[in-house]
């Protein structure tokens, strides 16, 4: 009898909370929504994404331990000399498709090994095969795991071995002090498109925006990638305790993510199509914020609600993004709001939070309303 009174304590509680007067301070309608949007720097953003398209993915390793193959099987063509002689590469490659840097390792070229390192979104290298793990790879994952730039390690010229590769990559890994490395074949492409780029774009956002937009086969496990970073930082966002506090960080973590998959889709990093999306969805969007809000000041688990609200949007807009693009930019605004509360339903039935809060009604009033940011 007890529980069921405080539980009746509880309802009463969350209904005073859905009155008029309480939600006075919360963005309760589509106007106020604009107000955060339009709040938010456009140009910085922008200027930010256009700056991480300039980032590479250095390939990194001893001479003669297959950069130059891999980045001609990368790019799909002949760019860069290969030399059966060591450290043939002198100089760095820029591919005309996309930002990649080859850099030997030794120290005959370290202050472009340094200056490749630095410009990267991520590093890819190299291990030879049929040389095994020498002191200076294991010197130089050292000094790129001080650094704390996003790497990961591959073992190529695995065509010419004739044991178990997957063995011998277990064992470098061991050697190396890292938790994964891929056994690929530059040569023949074995490994390179099924393992590696997922391996690579996985490594850190920039990375995935980096390789979406330099290979199409890949953008949409590049934008997914970009989705999962930007919801996990809603989430975080959504945890503060404060109501409001978080909303204009929702909005620049949510633009960015939008405009992040446009680039990775080829298109200007504008507000052009970001408008029609966040437009189109901006209702829904304003509800998620209320019910985030709203949750905050739940007794109970209220924090873990509304993180779950603030990924669960995200997740949702990022989504939505990605098949907008995926279609052509021909999705109608009905199949755009479908398609937001369908992903909204699926991020929250695989990432439950208890207790959960019911999304209010807007104002009628404020349904009319459109979010429209500026360029």
């Amino acid at each position: 009898m007890a529980q069921r009174k405080g539980g009746s304590k509880l309802g009463s509680r969350m209904k005073s909370l859905l009155t008029l007067s309480t939600l006075a301070g919360i963005p309760s309608s589509l106007a106020t929504i604009r107000k955060f949007v339009s709040a938010v720097d456009w140009r910085e953003a922008q200027n930010e994404i256009a700056s991480e398209l300039d980032r590479k993915v250095a390939i990194v390793g001893m001479p003669n331990s297959g950069k130059s193959t891999l980045f001609n099987t990368l790019q799909g063509q002949y760019l860069s000399f290969v030399s059966p002689e060591a450290g043939a590469t002198t100089e760095f490659v820029r591919g005309a498709f996309g930002p990649f840097a080859l850099i030997d390792t030794p120290g005959h070229l370290p202050e472009m090994q340094r200056q490749a390192i630095d410009e990267s979104s991520a590093v890819l290298y190299l291990v030879d095969a049929t040389e095994g793990v020498r002191q200076r790879d294991a010197e130089v994952i050292q000094q790129l795991r001080e650094s704390e730039r996003p790497f990961i390690v591959a073992l190529n010229k695995t065509d010419l071995l004739s044991g178990d590769v997957d063995e011998l990559a277990a064992r470098v890994a061991a050697r190396l002090h890292v938790s994964d490395v891929t056994p690929i074949s530059a040569q023949t492409g074995e490994n390179v498109a099924e393992e590696l780029i997922p391996a690579i774009i996985n490594t850190s956002p920039e990375a995935a925006l980096t390789l979406g937009r330099l290979l199409p086969q890949y953008r949409r496990s590049a934008a997914n990638k970009l989705v999962r970073a930007a919801t996990l930082v809603s989430l975080a966002a959504g945890l503060q305790p404060i109501p409001l506090v978080d909303i204009p960080i929702l909005l620049s973590n949510q633009i960015r993510m939008t405009l992040r998959i446009a680039a990775v889709y080829g298109e200007p990093i504008t507000a052009q199509h970001l408008r029609e999306i966040l437009s189109t969805v901006a209702g829904g969007l304003a509800l998620r914020y209320l019910a985030e809000e709203l949750a905050k000041v739940a007794p109970i688990g209220g924090d873990l609600v509304s993180g779950a609200i603030a990924a669960a949007g995200t997740y949702a807009l990022g989504q939505v993004a990605i098949e907008y693009y995926e279609h052509g930019k021909r999705l109608s605004r009905q199949q755009i709001n479908e398609m937001f509360t369908r992903y909204y339903r699926r991020y929250r039935e695989e990432h439950p939070a208890e207790p959960d809060v019911a999304t209010p009604a807007l104002p009628p009033a404020a349904e009319s309303v459109t979010a429209e940011p500026v360029d």
